[in-house]
């Protein structure tokens, strides 16, 4: 039986108890009466400290099933620096709007971990592992904004970072032309020219092609025995 059904009955039974107490005048009939009532009272009580119990628990696991945020990674920022701090700005539209508790920011020797938590049923999370030169953790913080959290890496030196992270870096250097110590110089310098050549514009390869060329009929000129 629906425990709602139970709660309506008991309740009837127990008016029904009260008419019969004011109607009855036999003493030992009242006492039976009254053990009755009492009893029914408490498992009324009982009923209804299950319902309520009931009803939170189902209110509880909708709101969890809900509104329980799920985790992204945190891709738009960017980064400035000035002669004591390296600066990132993450944008996070309406950040500012949320507890300010619900934004954290741990800070190690070589990076620092963002959590912002519960913004737009989203938790937004960014973790950098390889700064490209040292902070000061005790002096590092962070500074929420319109629209955005600011992170302020405090520098252990007062040098300019060319990027933000050693795999930056890496990835940079990666990209340079390599010229081996044991290659032919004028290898090197054609690699150069070859990159500089692809990636430039209709007017930067004219000028290549022409230096080419005066180069070419230079080389001929010194060189009697050249075909």
């Amino acid at each position: 039986m629906d425990i709602n059904e139970l709660i309506a009955g008991l309740e009837r039974d127990l008016t029904e108890i009260s008419s019969l107490l004011e109607k009855c005048e036999s003493q030992r009939v009242q006492n039976v009466l009254k053990q009755e009532q009492k009893k029914m009272e408490r498992e009324l009580e009982q009923k209804r400290q299950q319902k309520l119990q009931q009803a939170k628990k189902e209110t509880g696991d909708k709101t969890h099933t809900a509104l329980k945020p799920y985790t992204v990674k945190i891709n738009n920022y960017g980064w400035d620096q000035s002669e004591k701090f390296v600066k990132i700005y993450i944008t996070l539209k309406g950040v500012h709007t949320i507890p300010a508790e619900n934004v954290e920011a741990n800070f190690t020797e070589r990076g620092f971990h963002v959590l912002v938590r519960d913004l737009d049923g989203k938790n937004h999370q960014m973790t950098v592992n390889s700064l490209l030169f040292p902070i000061v953790v005790a002096e590092s913080t962070k500074k929420i904004k319109t629209d955005m959290v600011l992170i302020m890496c405090k520098k252990k030196s007062a040098k300019k970072w060319e990027c933000l992270t050693q795999t930056e870096k890496q990835t940079k250097e990666k990209d340079k032309p390599g010229v081996s110590e044991s290659a032919d110089p004028s290898e090197g310098l054609m690699s150069v020219l070859k990159k500089i050549y692809s990636d430039g514009d209709d007017e930067m390869k004219r000028t290549i092609n022409k230096a080419w060329a005066e180069s070419q009929d230079k080389k001929t000129t010194a060189d009697p025995l050249h075909f």
